[in-house]
């Protein structure tokens, strides 16, 4: 029996545990990677995070594996398309977003070279540890996820609240809020 001591969140099952453990948290600094996350949160918006992990590699199929070159290309028939994959959240509104957000996240890469470089500037390309103690004290939203949301926005992105980037900064690493007894915190 393994003895580790996680997050409170993650005590659901290994689907759960298994990303804790391997993902959630560690810096991403792959352009690809952090698209992936990027749209798995903004599909994840008024949702539970567990839904979309237990969709992943559906939505990896569906959106050609995160190619934000070929999903900024999409045409009205793979979007169609992707309304009836019941594989993945079937949210018109969304999988518009996600398209527009390629498109974006395209821009960005132009203007900054990377998409990574582009955020991990709004923290000075260093994790922020919060160091909480218990659940309770880890913030749904902060003043940086608001200005990197409002700063999101006004580039072209949708779904990109100050909720989900908040949670994407965490998912990341560009957050740390494993929980003080967590064993990632004192790995």
């Amino acid at each position: 029996m393994e003895n580790k001591i996680r997050c409170a969140w993650c005590e659901k099952d290994n689907l759960y545990r298994d990303y804790h453990d391997h993902e959630w948290g560690q810096p991403v600094h792959d352009d690809h990677k952090m698209f992936e996350f990027l749209i798995l949160e903004t599909f994840q918006a008024g949702l539970s995070w567990y839904t979309i992990l237990a969709k992943r590699e559906n939505f990896r199929r569906a959106f050609d594996h995160f190619d934000f070159e070929k999903v900024s290309q999409y045409s009205e028939d793979k979007i169609q398309s992707l309304l009836l994959d019941a594989g993945i959240i079937r949210n018109q509104l969304k999988i518009r977003a996600a398209v527009s957000n390629a498109q974006a996240y395209l821009k960005v890469r132009e203007e900054f070279g990377s998409f990574c470089k582009y955020i991990w500037d709004f923290i000075g390309g260093k994790p922020i540890d919060n160091r909480p103690k218990t659940l309770k004290d880890i913030p749904a939203a902060t003043p940086l996820s608001d200005a990197l949301s409002k700063d999101l926005k006004k580039r072209g992105f949708k779904f990109v609240g100050t909720t989900v980037v908040y949670a994407h900064m965490q998912a990341t690493g560009m957050v740390n809020d494993h929980v003080a007894n967590c064993h990632k915190r004192t790995a």
